[in-house]
């Protein structure tokens, strides 16, 4: 088989065999291609060459095609397909698209964004699938080697290949059963350090951002259980004398579910920044913007006034 050098085929050539092809004539397809009649016909010649066959013939009823030009047709149509896909500016439709979106969030930002996110998806991208897996290392990893769409939560210092988007800020309060003690005295710092506390520790490693702040003050509390899920939490300490630190919004709706009474934290922690991760290897890809914009929009149904988005 005689081996063809790919750098010698020029593109315009197969485009020149396509247009004939369809045509039956020289001329009429060097106009499809913005060529005149000469060009046309030296690119025909060229195309002889090339494949070493006349391509077309003439016949009492136009221009035929041989049988090596007739079977090349569809393979030469498909390829020009092809191409033009190749560099073709990418398109998304949400309306007809199919498959699955995976994210990664742990369950108090599933609770507090999913439903306004699932909304809209249902509305606009009714053919896609959402699945939160569960978090088995961290939101990174996952990202990282591409299980994850993209990820929801606080990330402190990311890799490189990462993109971060600020939703919003977040404020810690605290929650105790309705009638303990303590919300009816006023929670001071005091008080706050001598109860036994819940604390949440997603990954199981790290220390929780209260202990933090305590520990600049010199000061220490009794951690009494640690826990890996924020929606269980509320439903023990209402059912206890312990006290649990909570992002505000998730407060508030725990307690609406469970009898909490919300107090504020008697210490001064930085916010807690909100954001969304994704991979570079997907901040191009058009399904995948689309879907950081219906993010950002499902934020702005839940976050207040105030709240950066």
């Amino acid at each position: 088989m005689r081996e063809v050098d790919l750098r010698s085929v020029d593109l315009n050539l197969l485009k020149l065999l396509d247009a004939l092809l369809r045509d039956r004539s020289v001329t009429r397809a060097g106009q499809r291609l913005g060529l005149s009649q000469p060009a046309a016909s030296r690119g025909l010649g060229r195309l002889r060459r090339l494949l070493a066959d006349r391509l077309v013939v003439r016949t009492p009823h136009g221009l035929e095609p041989t049988p090596r030009a007739a079977a090349l047709a569809e393979p030469v149509a498909r390829l020009l397909d092809g191409a033009r896909a190749i560099v073709a500016p990418a398109a998304f439709d949400p309306a007809t698209a199919r498959g699955k979106v995976v994210i990664g969030s742990v369950d108090y930002t599933t609770l507090l964004l999913m439903p306004a996110l699932a909304s809209r998806l249902s509305r606009l991208a009714p053919g896609l699938d959402v699945e939160v897996p569960p978090l088995v290392g961290s939101h990174v990893e996952l990202i990282a080697r591409d299980a994850a769409d993209l990820a929801l939560g606080v990330y402190d210092d990311l890799p490189a290949g990462f993109f971060r988007r600020r939703l919003y800020d977040e404020d810690m309060v605290c929650v105790v059963r309705q009638g303990h003690p303590v919300a009816g005295q006023g929670l001071t710092l005091e008080r706050f350090v001598a109860l036994s506390h819940v604390t949440i520790i997603v990954t199981g490693r790290g220390e929780a951002p209260v202990d933090v702040a305590l520990a600049r003050l010199g000061l220490a509390r009794r951690v009494a259980m640690r826990l890996p899920h924020f929606l269980v939490a509320p439903m023990l300490v209402a059912r206890s004398d312990m006290i649990l630190s909570l992002p505000r919004r998730l407060a508030r709706q725990a307690a609406t579910m469970v009898p909490l009474t919300v107090l504020e934290l008697p210490l001064d922690l930085d916010p807690l920044p909100m954001s969304m991760i994704w991979h570079e290897r997907r901040q191009d890809d058009p399904a995948h913007a689309w879907l950081r914009r219906q993010v950002v929009e499902a934020v702005r149904e839940v976050a207040g006034p105030d709240d950066r988005v």
